[in-house]
């Protein structure tokens, strides 16, 4: 795990808390799971064995029992029982090894080598690479930067969500701030409801955006045809975006003939894929972003969109911060490749 040179005995020592609880063998999300066993009475003869099973924990959604006999964890007389349809017969022996949901596993501390830019004992500004998620959510218990913020320093199992405040999405690089206090998260959510927080980003987008600056208004709520879309709707929320095209270029190569726009967005709302929809709402779609219309192009096979710039007042001292970021390697490449095309 990285640590800052100048990081305190405290809060080196709140960092290892985790480590130390596991060796210890004492971490709550690392204990047994719970064994329970019952013998099959006559009520029971004849029951479909995921039916026995819910009936010795009514705690847990049925889906979930069916899992664990799926995955080896109900036994009947001592050997594995994997088909909840299979029937209990009186006299069976059976038990349960009630192995915690995937959510509830999933908020534990893991180390994880964050790039921190900036910290401090009220909040820390890190630089997330393409690819990490930042929450736990289907198909990404583990792994995620709350996991990592959680490994990093002990007093963000105290805080909603480990402090985060705002999101970047999986596949979006680049700066985002993070609570270590309650008072700081209060201040900092304060401070993004109120746009008093400057968000920028670099992204590059399919065709000629208009010259100068733009700015997209326009409300974005759920796609109502596709969940995991969002869409700009007139019963969406308040969404505003300005864009300011800083180079325009044909780029060419076998098989490609593009014209690109680099561009640098400002958010003054915060809403789920903001950039992403209202430039896709233009006919300007993210490279690489297959979900709203984008191609690959120019090695991206990502959306090609990076927060470059975080500015905002220190939620406890009321020092202006700001912080900037280089894009990570594919971006960047794809980002020279269409300035120097454009000179």
């Amino acid at each position: 795990m990285v640590r800052p040179p100048g990081a305190t005995a405290l809060e080196l020592l709140a960092g290892t808390v985790a480590e130390a609880a596991d060796e210890a063998g004492t971490a709550p999300w690392d204990e047994p799971p719970e064994l329970r066993e019952l013998q099959v009475g006559a009520a029971l003869h004849g029951m479909r064995l995921d039916k026995a099973v819910v009936g010795m924990a009514p705690e847990f959604s049925r889906t979930h029992l069916q899992g664990l006999i799926e995955r080896g964890h109900v036994r009947l007389d001592g050997r594995i029982a994997d088909s909840s349809a299979r029937k209990v017969i009186v006299g069976q022996a059976l038990s349960v090894e009630l192995v915690p949901t995937a959510e509830c596993r999933a908020f534990r501390p893991e180390a994880m080598a964050l790039c921190v830019v900036f910290e401090d004992e009220q909040l820390l500004v890190v630089d997330k690479p393409c690819g990490l998620v930042v929450h736990p959510a289907p198909g990404n218990w583990q792994g995620t930067l709350l996991n990592g913020l959680l490994g990093w320093h002990a007093g963000a199992a105290m805080l909603p969500r480990a402090g985060i405040v705002h999101r970047l999405d999986k596949d979006t690089s680049g700066l985002m701030v993070v609570a270590k206090t309650l008072p700081a998260m209060t201040a900092l959510s304060r401070a993004i409801a109120a746009r008093e927080l400057q968000r920028q980003y670099l992204a590059l987008a399919h065709g000629v955006w208009p010259a100068g600056v733009s700015r997209v208004d326009a409300p974005i709520g759920r796609d109502l045809r596709s969940r995991v879309r969002m869409s700009v709707l007139a019963s969406g929320r308040i969404a505003r975006t300005d864009v300011e095209r800083l180079a325009v270029a044909a780029v060419g190569g076998p098989g490609m003939d593009e014209t690109v726009s680099a561009l640098r967005c400002t958010l003054h709302t915060g809403r789920t894929h903001q950039i992403r929809v209202h430039l896709a709402s233009r006919g300007h779609s993210l490279l690489g972003d297959l979900l709203y219309g984008g191609r690959p192009a120019l090695g991206m096979q990502r959306q090609a969109l990076h927060a470059t710039r975080l500015a905002f007042a220190h939620p406890l001292t009321g020092e202006a911060l700001s912080f900037e970021a280089l894009p990570p390697d594919d971006f960047g490449q794809a980002w020279a490749s269409v300035l120097a095309a454009s000179a």
